[in-house]
């Protein structure tokens, strides 16, 4: 899995949140866990393959938020009685 983390400036609210991660939804349908803060001014999301950015830049820009990067970093699933 990947945890894509894209900085999104402009939201304001719990439905801006709602509105960034329905686009998310819509843009990359194997998307799972995904979230936005308006407060941190993120959307943090995880996926089986890397993203295009431009296609998220592209869906970002059209809802009227302003997209400023992503970062992506591999996530490694932890079983039910996994230790640390």
């Amino acid at each position: 899995m990947i945890r894509n983390t894209a900085v999104i400036e402009g939201m304001a609210c719990g439905m801006c949140e709602s509105h960034i991660a329905d686009t998310i939804r819509r843009t990359f349908p194997d998307a799972r866990k995904v979230r936005a803060s308006h407060t941190k001014n993120t959307a943090v999301f995880l996926t089986e393959e890397p993203i295009d950015e431009q296609k998220l830049k592209a869906a970002i820009e059209a809802t009227g938020y302003h997209y400023r990067s992503l970062s992506s970093e591999p996530v490694e699933k932890k079983g039910l009685f996994h230790r640390n």
